[in-house]
């Protein structure tokens, strides 16, 4: 099973950002050719993005963040990305299914394709955007850009985007793909860092995005299945294992009724524990 528990978002036009996160322990690095690059960098930020794929050394999975194809530089970037083959590309501001499929047309095989969901129109328009079909991999939402332009005032509690946390989720799990909450923009906020992660997982997320190194102990902590969690889980496999529960559709374990939905939940979260438990990549080395 691959973790996205934390992807870090890296100025692909920061060298020094880049070799430092060949040694970092998120499971998923994105090299950034939009927001975190200034439009006369954007040329040098393309080739640098090129040198770190093709220099590889990264523990994590590598993804580029492209302008998009309304841009002068998308079409470029997504040229440039050809020979290179990162794990995925990441689209920013997809408002329909159509945009989906123009920018998967100018992708190498193999390669993966991450929307940005950071738009009233996407949010709006998530079930057929989500259901455009492969390469499509996973859903991010970009809470800067959103919040923007709904004009949400947005407190530690997220309240005015509950709806929408909820609505990427559904959407991403009706068609298979991955749900990756937001950033954290205070990068020494650990209490809302602490908080938003939490919510994430609450709502069903699969990970968080980050923007700083000092953010990544505590996306993967709060994407792992505590212990509880996982003991509890082993209880309800062993319990159907049993010989007295073979045939049934519910059983009781301990104190409450549990069904063949709650056997395969009991599955799903062990793999991703046993996913954990292969890392030692928890935080910054």
């Amino acid at each position: 099973m691959d973790l996205f528990r934390s992807v870090l978002y890296l100025p692909a036009s920061n060298p020094r950002a880049i070799e430092k996160a060949r040694g970092l322990g998120c499971d998923a690095v994105i090299l950034d050719l939009e927001d975190a690059v200034a439009p006369d960098a954007k040329a040098e930020a393309r080739q640098a993005a090129g040198a770190a794929l093709e220099a590889g050394g990264f523990g994590a999975r590598v993804g580029v963040r492209v302008n998009g194809l309304d841009t002068p530089w998308g079409a470029d970037d997504l040229t440039a990305l050809r020979g290179l083959r990162p794990d995925f590309v990441v689209a920013p501001k997809i408002e329909t299914a159509e945009a989906v499929r123009e920018v998967a047309a100018r992708l190498p095989d193999g390669v993966g394709l991450w929307l940005m969901v950071e738009t009233p129109l996407s949010v709006l328009r998530l079930d057929q955007i989500a259901g455009a079909g492969a390469p499509l991999a996973a859903l991010m939402l970009g809470i800067n850009d959103l919040g923007e332009r709904m004009n949400l005032v947005l407190g530690p509690d997220r309240e005015p985007l509950k709806p929408w946390l909820a609505a990427v989720v559904a959407a991403a799990r009706g068609h298979g793909l991955l749900a990756i909450d937001g950033v954290v923009n205070g990068t020494d906020d650990r209490d809302r860092l602490d908080a938003e992660c939490r919510q994430a997982r609450a709502f069903g997320f699969d990970g968080k995005s980050l923007i700083h190194p000092n953010q990544i102990a505590a996306a993967n902590a709060a994407f792992s299945p505590s212990p509880d969690e996982v003991a509890r889980a082993q209880e309800v496999v062993a319990a159907f294992a049993a010989a007295d529960a073979e045939g049934k559709g519910a059983i009781r374990v301990g104190y409450r009724m549990v069904e063949r939905l709650h056997l395969e939940a009991a599955h799903r979260l062990l793999a991703r524990h046993a996913a954990v438990s292969t890392l030692r990549r928890d935080g910054p080395i």
